[in-house]
């Protein structure tokens, strides 16, 4: 297995496929008073779901984007993609996708530990990136790479977000 920077030039707009399952969500309970805002993101069971969108690599809504494969011989089974964020020092993982049939296998440590390295080498404050309350398997991966819940968006998506279960959930770790 090897990491390798992907030229942007031959991979911009490179189609990235991602899908999960859950049979759990963090359920987005939000409670106000004159003095208090509680968000509580309770782990809530559910019928088995499964979500699946695209992306694509270098969009041009990132700044200076880099991306990196994980090869296992001449296949890549692993996409990293990084953009700085200037104004508030901080490195974004805006994509980290592992093929099915190969997760579980250390394909995302590895990535997440380019990401670091990058982050410290770069001299940014925090990593960060986005995912969604429904993906239980991917929160409880970036917990594992100690990352911690930053902050959310109820209505990122969707105007339904909340009710739908899934609602952007940023997490990230200081460095």
């Amino acid at each position: 297995m090897h990491i390798s920077e992907l030229p942007r030039e031959q991979f911009e707009g490179y189609e990235l496929f991602f899908s999960y399952e859950s049979k759990a969500y963090f359920d987005l309970r939000l409670r106000t008073s004159e003095n208090v805002f509680a968000v509580e993101l309770v782990r809530t069971p559910c019928a088995p779901i499964r979500k699946e969108f695209t992306d694509k690599l270098f969009a041009p809504y990132w700044d200076d984007p880099k991306a990196f494969g994980l090869w296992d011989g001449k296949e890549m089974r692993a996409i990293l993609e990084i953009t700085p964020e200037e104004w508030n020092n901080r490195l974004r993982i805006t994509n980290l996708c592992v093929q099915e049939g190969y997760r579980r296998r250390g394909f995302g440590t590895l990535l997440m530990t380019r990401a670091r390295e990058i982050a410290r080498a770069q001299h940014r404050r925090a990593l960060i990136l986005e995912t969604q309350s429904c993906n239980t398997a991917a929160i409880s991966f970036y917990m594992s790479q100690g990352l911690s819940f930053m902050g959310f968006n109820a209505c990122e998506y969707s105007n339904e977000d909340v009710p739908r279960h899934e609602v952007r959930i940023e997490m990230g770790c200081l460095l």
